[in-house]
Parts: structure tokens; sequence; C-alpha cells
């Protein structure tokens, strides 16, 4: 069985360079199936037509593996009170504080961690310095869902603008670790 990699983004996308899109690549350049959707109105995002748009991909796509930065974090902790189909693996990348006020992508805030984190291994990756979120909440995040943590050190938001664009360490935990599904 092959593995089926739902890549989601976070607010206003993650477009080329960003390291989501080279992921996106690389999977497809080895004949891996990965589904990588721009979600709807990426730049003014609505909570609830997200959620929609998501669930319709999880049903019909199946994935395995779900890799998720930034604000779709935040999404797949609210998926996860929608009864969606537990996935083997879930990378979460770059979270916000679920307390975030910006007034852009209110819909998806205050939010809480859900019960049931609807995946059989989770690794979250952040930075110790995201402007997005705090060291302690993320690992307070990654205890209470218990997942494997993993700290970048002088990361920033982990996208991009903070110099991510092809990044090995997700390659790796994403690809070459697939063969332990």
């Amino acid at each position: 069985m092959s593995n089926r990699v739902l890549i989601l983004h976070g607010w206003g996308g993650s477009d080329h360079p960003h390291w989501q899109s080279k992921l996106a690549s690389t999977i497809a350049k080895n004949y891996g199936t990965v589904s990588f959707p721009l979600l709807d109105n990426c730049h003014f995002p609505s909570k609830n037509r997200w959620l929609k748009q998501v669930k319709k991909l999880l049903k019909e796509f199946k994935p395995h593996t779900v890799v998720c930065h930034s604000l779709a974090n935040t999404l797949w902790f609210w998926l996860c009170e929608e009864n969606i189909i537990e996935v083997e693996r879930l990378f979460m990348v770059a979270p916000p504080s679920l307390n975030t006020t910006e007034q852009t992508i209110k819909s998806f805030f205050p939010c809480k961690i859900p019960q049931n984190i609807c995946a059989k291994k989770v690794h979250l990756i952040v930075s110790d310095n995201d402007p997005w979120i705090e060291l302690e909440e993320a690992e307070n995040m990654a205890k209470s869902i218990n997942a494997n943590y993993t700290i970048i050190k002088n990361g920033g938001h982990l996208n991009a603008d903070s110099g991510f664009g092809k990044w090995e360490l997700i390659e790796n935990l994403v690809i070459v670790s697939d063969t332990t599904l």
C-alpha cells in the first residue's frame, strides 16, 4: 500500500519557495501520491469553509500522512472535533498559539487541544523563536497530544521568510521514514 500524503498550508498559503511546496514536489518527483491543495481564500481564511474543504479531501483522498504548517495545525485541532478518519502519521510544524488574537484569522481562535488527535503517530516541530507561539505552550501542546517533539534553533516561523525552502529534516521524516508505515 502506498503512502498518500496530504499537505495543508497555513494562512496565506505555502507556495514556492516554501518547504511545503518543495516537499510536495519531491514526493511527486519520486512517484509518491501527494495532495497539496490551495485552501479557499487563503489570505482571508474562514474556519468553516476550510473545515468543509478538508473534510471532503480526507474522505476522498484518504491520506496516510498529513503535514500541517501554522494555521493548518489549528484547523487540524478543529477537524478532530468533527469525527474525521484517523491517519497513520501527523506532522505539526510551527503551530500558532491557541489564543492567537490576529483579526484576519479570528474564526480559528481560541482553540482547545482535542481529546483525540486522530493520528497514530504525531511529530510536532517548532522553533525556539517563533513569533506566533511561546516555546512553553508548544511543549505543553506536544505533551498533551503525546507527540514526538523537535525544537529548531532560531528557525523563526519555519517558513520561506525564515529560510525554509528545501528542508531535509521534514523530507527525511515524511519520505524516508515512510518505510516505517
